[in-house]
């Protein structure tokens, strides 16, 4: 993952390209499962706040250390 993030709202194909996902679907069944970044909805379009995402990545990787 880079270690500087667009300065934009990100959308799931970002998402798949910075965690180099298999497909968007990942995406959206880690929001089914409430295990991925918080996303939010603006209309029907689904987005995440970059600082979101590498918050979730932090707590990811100090549980992988724990």
């Amino acid at each position: 993952m880079p270690t500087r993030l667009p300065d934009r709202y990100l959308t799931p194909e970002d998402l798949v390209r910075l965690f180099e996902l298999p497909s968007v679907e990942t995406v959206y069944q880690w929001r089914r499962k409430r295990m991925g970044p918080r996303g939010f909805r603006v209309g029907r379009h689904l987005r995440y706040d970059p600082a979101e995402v590498q918050a979730w990545v932090r707590s990811r990787t100090e549980r992988a250390a724990a």
